[in-house]
């Protein structure tokens, strides 16, 4: 089986980098029902930590942020890639767009079991058209 590859929507916020700000945030969006597709977390400046929602349900984030009072970024995009694991799995993905000199901004990548991978990928907006035409993304 071919590894897929999805073009996907995200989010992020940034909260204080301190235990249970995280856990508020995603006891809302599980309290309404939101499938996250993918999730990050990671510290930034000052104190504080970027989460990144993925999920095919934009709109019900952005009503949980707002009824919150919580600040939420602009929709980004990016892929999602996910097949069967092996020697090398990630690396034919970022050498596509390394042959096409396209910077990845970040990328995620992990064992899923049952001989199962996933990744998941940024790169900047001016590169994303490209990007999804190197990765072949659906």
């Amino acid at each position: 089986m071919a590894d897929q590859v999805r073009k996907v929507t995200y989010c992020n916020t940034t909260v204080a980098n301190r235990a249970a700000q995280g856990v508020k945030v995603l006891a809302e969006l599980k309290k309404v029902g939101v499938n996250l597709t993918a999730f990050s977390g990671f510290p930034t400046r000052g104190g504080k930590a970027q989460l990144d929602f993925v999920t095919e349900d934009i709109a019900a984030v952005r009503k949980v942020f707002k009824e919150n009072g919580w600040r939420l970024s602009k929709s980004k995009k990016g892929f999602l890639i996910h097949g069967k694991d092996g020697v090398g799995v990630a690396f034919k993905h970022i050498k596509k767009l390394a042959d096409q000199k396209i910077n990845i901004t970040a990328a995620d990548a992990v064992y899923a079991g049952k001989g199962r991978f996933g990744m998941i990928l940024w790169v900047k907006p001016k590169d994303y058209r490209r990007a999804a035409r190197a990765l072949n993304a659906k």
